[in-house]
């Protein structure tokens, strides 16, 4: 082993307060110093390849600066998504001053959660099983087989099949979901295909492409029909009726349908699949006039890419100003700004009162009177907890699934992402929250809760959203109403903004600091005043 040490840095000059990367036979290699010792890790985030140097450490972690996956310092370890395993770990040592690493990566770390001393060999799950009786029932369950079941089959469910075999957990996984294929990125959507910068057959898995078969995960491509939480029962439209001594629900949201005359004409699109993106470029060409129906994330994301293949791109929104539910006001204007001046006409408190066309659409007709000639449209209305299937279970208001801490809605039933209506960390507030990255941090509570690890969600809701080559960070959760403090400048798109509540950063809206961001979606775990977020962001 001594052999393939190789010198690459002095230990005084790597700094305390940010990873170092360097090369080792051509290998990039992540430093993290911890007082006289040193970490060395891959240098790429294995879950999109960010330099994770670019990122942050913070509470004994390390952030990735794009997208906030967090790994333990002192192994490697995963701690949060999006990225689904730990990091690959080099041999390292610091002799005379000087730290020495292999080229040769060691095992790699088993990703228990933070909060277990070890990862458990044969976990003791925290369901009851199956009742007798619909044990009895024919199904594909053996009496001496346990079954975690999993409906929904995107970025959650990947997640959830991850986090229960990397826990230790062998005994047998059925993954439902209705979209053929394997889960994919399919944030990349709005932001990347449709633009053109991504073909839509390029959009990265959400695993690798043989995890499911190497981990014997049974996939079922299906719509579920029925799930009766008091049999502990699914069935599907396939004729598939499987008993499960657990399952997880992680449907994701419906769209809200279009209900206008005309929303059945050719050219008129909703965006939640690669199909509809492929749909979406095949009616894409310069000069063509798109109408985007709803100022929702998708939304201004796809007018943003759809500017960038020169459409002529209109807005019709009820809001006075998009995203000020969340961000507030003066964000939210600043949004406005950055598409008016990108060349996004925005029509305002205004909605289609109907879609005219022969075959394909032709024009908008406003409630107002009105008309905007249309060659596409994108419907971006919003959507709902898609629940409908359940039964023998009590829905919130808006269709959503009421859980605990650690997702569990009831006797071996756990809910993750839209549909999950879960108690905010910090606060206790009953929130559901539509985002990919919340979705799997969910899946992996409820999937290490199933097999008798201690892992509630404490986490920090994050997502981004990507406009005219700007990424904008968000950190937290806020209604939009609460006290705002921007420290930089809104125009050039550089800025961090703290949302206050009682004291307390409840959230932050970031652009152009990936560093600083990286940094305080670990450290708002913690109630942070503002003056210590400042602290943070300015290391």
């Amino acid at each position: 082993m001594r052999t393939a040490m190789q010198s690459v840095a002095r230990l005084e000059d790597l700094p305390v307060d940010r990873a170092t990367r360097v090369k080792v036979s051509d290998v990039p290699v992540l430093l993290v110093r911890d007082g006289d010792h040193v970490h060395a890790y891959a240098a790429d985030c294995p879950h999109a390849g960010a330099p994770l140097e670019e990122g942050g450490l913070c509470n004994g972690r390390i952030v990735c600066p794009w997208h906030k996956a967090t790994f333990e310092i002192a192994d490697g370890r995963l701690v949060e998504p999006p990225a689904l395993e730990g990091l690959k770990r080099y041999p390292v040592s610091v002799e005379g001053g000087n730290v020495f690493v292999s080229p040769v990566a060691a095992p790699a770390p088993t990703s228990a959660p933070a909060q277990a001393s070890a990862p458990t060999p044969t976990p003791t799950p925290t369901f009851a099983p199956a009742s007798d009786q619909a044990q009895a029932q024919p199904s594909a369950q053996s009496a001496r087989t346990q079954t975690i079941v999993i409906v929904g089959a995107g970025a959650a469910g990947a997640a959830a099949c991850a986090a229960l075999r990397e826990s230790g957990y062998d005994e047998r996984i059925v993954l439902i979901g209705a979209e053929p294929g394997i889960a994919y990125d399919r944030t990349s959507l709005s932001k990347f295909v449709v633009a053109g910068d991504m073909d839509p057959d390029d959009v990265p898995p959400v695993l690798p492409v043989d995890f499911y078969e190497n981990q014997k995960i049974e996939r079922i491509e299906a719509e579920v029909l029925r799930l009766n939480a008091v049999k502990r029962e699914v069935e599907t439209d396939e004729g598939d009726c499987i008993v499960y001594d657990a399952a997880l629900i992680c449907t994701g949201g419906a769209p809200k349908p279009l209900n206008v005359p005309g929303a059945d004409l050719d050219n008129v699109y909703m965006l939640r699949s690669r199909n509809d993106a492929r749909d979406v470029l095949a009616s894409v060409e310069k000069g063509a006039k798109a109408v985007i129906l709803g100022s929702s994330f998708i939304g201004l994301e796809v007018a943003s890419c759809l500017r960038k293949q020169e459409v002529d791109v209109t807005v019709v929104s009820p809001e006075d100003v998009p995203f000020a539910k969340i961000f507030g006001k003066t964000i939210g204007e600043m949004f406005m700004r950055l598409h008016e001046q990108n060349g996004v006409k925005l029509r305002m408190k205004a909605q289609a009162k109907a879609l005219e066309g022969d075959i394909a659409i032709r024009r908008v007709v406003l409630d107002k009177g009105d008309a905007i000639d249309a060659d596409l449209v994108i419907v971006g209305t919003g959507v709902r907890p898609a629940t409908s299937f359940l039964q023998g279970i009590a829905l919130a208001d808006d269709g959503g699934i009421p859980v605990d801490a650690s997702m569990c809605a009831g006797p071996g039933l756990y809910a993750a992402g839209d549909v999950a209506q879960f108690p905010l960390p910090r606060t206790g507030k009953p929130t559901r929250i539509e985002h990919w990255r919340v979705a799997q941090q969910h899946a992996r509570a409820a999937a290490h809760h199933m097999v008798g690890i201690s892992d509630p969600y404490v986490g920090v809701p994050y997502f981004w959203t990507y406009h005219f080559g700007k990424r904008f960070d968000y950190l937290g959760h806020s209604n939009g109403e609460a006290e705002i403090v921007i420290d930089g400048s809104l125009d050039e798109q550089a800025f961090i903004a703290y949302q206050i509540e009682d004291g307390h950063v409840a959230a932050v809206i970031a652009c152009d600091r990936e560093a600083a961001t990286a940094r305080l979606a670990e450290a708002m775990r913690r109630p942070l005043t503002l003056a210590d977020a400042r602290k943070l962001a300015n290391v």
